[in-house]
């Protein structure tokens, strides 16, 4: 078998996603409300703003809006985390970034899998934020232990997923029968059981020591808990939710409202409480119920800069010195309010948001400088001035640890808030992951530097040529 008879990973990604929203809207049917809100208020927002449009396809950016999605899985070991890694990488799918999410209150760090080149991202953009349990932080002896010994005996992978993956990496690749098999073998991982794993006791002993720990360890796999869709205007999405019959979340996580949108903002409505089945000791099936599988929106801005994350993290520090958002929503509009005005200092135009480095933008010629000529010393200012270069503004692929933790807390219940004790080790989770993650402020700063490699490529040789 030659290597190009095999499917490209951007190919089996694709297909991979498609499935898995189709399998989700089955499970959760307000999902598929959610898509047809979002699908109508992005083709809104695009006839409203003509400029917009234009500049997502001249970017060949527009088609990735509606194809979008992100989902999130919790896994439980090491071992589940490396297989993942694995099946993730048939599909070009890779380690991003790593978060600590303990310090918000929810035992877990995580990263996110998702692709990493630019083309890549254009083609299907899919990404899966994906935590990994710290039973180290369950008080409980006795009960970390149960809880170990359970998950130890749990195969979240069918056998055929994991030929599969093997196969792929010994070929380099799979053909597209192969493809297609391993599309629907991975996608059981994800699907929805709702037979437990657990006794009602232990269940609830587990849902006592944190919501999140019940939830990954009480089950035969990661389900996915929710598959999001980007949208180009959530305050919008936000607004109508209630007359489509979905109750929003109280407040919109992230920055504030802008002109020109930085890094993440996200929604969600509340999670599902679900029929499960418990099987007691004496073996019959008790019914019980719950909590986790939610849907969530997200509106995607600019990635920024070191300096530009730094001015973010210190203004939403700043926002919430001033008042905290209630988990009942109570005060909605005075965090709202507060969070604006902390951002009064963050530039609120690309001219001045690029001019003071924080953020990264790709680069690209005018059509008056696909005809022009210039000196390969010519600064990059000089050719924006003379109007040969223009700049868009790179999306945000990634997530921002504090939104996270306000949508797990939000949906997992207003008490899910517990004191763990923060102890960040990267180290750690990429020795359980079997490889170290990608630094996204390399990867941002990468594309940046490739595309404006590119436009002086382009310009030197129209010089040439003439």
């Amino acid at each position: 078998m030659t290597k190009t008879s095999f499917v490209p990973s951007d190919d089996i990604r694709s297909m991979f996603s498609a499935a898995m929203s189709a399998m989700y809207r089955t499970e959760v049917p307000a999902y598929g409300t959610l898509m047809d809100l979002v699908a109508k208020v992005n083709a809104e927002t695009l006839s409203a703003d003509p400029k917009l449009r234009e500049r997502l396809e001249d970017t060949d950016s527009l088609d990735r809006i509606t194809e979008e999605r992100h989902g999130a899985i919790r896994l439980g070991t090491p071992a589940e985390l490396a297989m993942m890694r694995r099946l993730f990488a048939v599909m070009g799918m890779y380690p991003v970034g790593y978060y600590d999410l303990s310090t918000a209150g929810v035992p877990v760090h995580s990263t996110a899998f998702r692709p990493v080149g630019d083309a890549s991202l254009k083609k299907n953009p899919f990404r899966i934020f994906t935590s990994l349990l710290r039973l180290d932080l369950i008080a409980d002896e006795a009960l970390r232990a149960e809880a170990e010994a359970t998950l130890e005996k749990r195969q979240i992978f069918t056998p055929g997923a994991i030929a599969l993956t093997e196969k792929a990496e010994q070929q380099g690749g799979l053909d597209r029968a192969d493809a297609s098999r391993f599309v629907t073998e991975a996608l059981e991982t994800f699907r929805w059981h709702d037979k437990a794993l657990v006794s009602p006791d232990m269940y609830a002993r587990l849902h006592a020591a944190h919501r999140l720990i019940a939830d990954v360890v009480s089950f035969k796999g990661p389900h996915i808990n929710h598959l999001t869709p980007r949208t180009l205007d959530i305050d919008l999405v936000q607004a109508r939710m209630p007359d489509y019959g979905i109750a929003p979340k109280a407040v919109v996580e992230g920055p504030p409202t802008r002109k020109c949108p930085i890094l993440l903002r996200q929604t969600s409505f509340k999670a599902l409480n679900e029929p499960v089945l418990f099987e007691d000791k004496d073996g019959s099936w008790k019914e019980g119920s719950h909590t986790a599988r939610f849907g969530e929106i997200e509106q995607r801005g600019i990635a920024l800069t070191p300096k530009g994350r730094a001015l973010y993290d210190e203004l939403l520090t700043a926002s919430r010195q001033v008042v905290r958002p209630a988990a009942d929503g109570s005060n909605a509009a005075e965090y709202d309010k507060a969070l604006a005005d902390a951002f009064a200092p963050f530039p609120d135009s690309w001219e001045a948001i690029r001019a003071e480095g924080l953020g990264y933008f790709a680069y690209s010629l005018t059509e008056k400088g696909r005809k022009a000529k210039a000196e390969p010393e010519t600064s990059l200012d000089a050719l924006i001035a003379d109007g040969l270069v223009q700049f868009d503004p790179i999306v945000y692929e990634d997530f921002l640890p504090v939104s996270a933790a306000g949508i797990f807390q939000s949906n997992l219940g207003d008490d899910a808030t517990q004191d763990f004790v923060a102890s960040p080790n990267q180290q750690r989770f990429e020795l359980d992951l079997g490889a170290k993650v990608l630094n996204e402020f390399d990867h941002y700063a990468g594309i940046e530097q490739a595309s404006i490699a590119d436009c002086r490529q382009m310009l030197t040789a129209v010089q040439a040529a003439e």
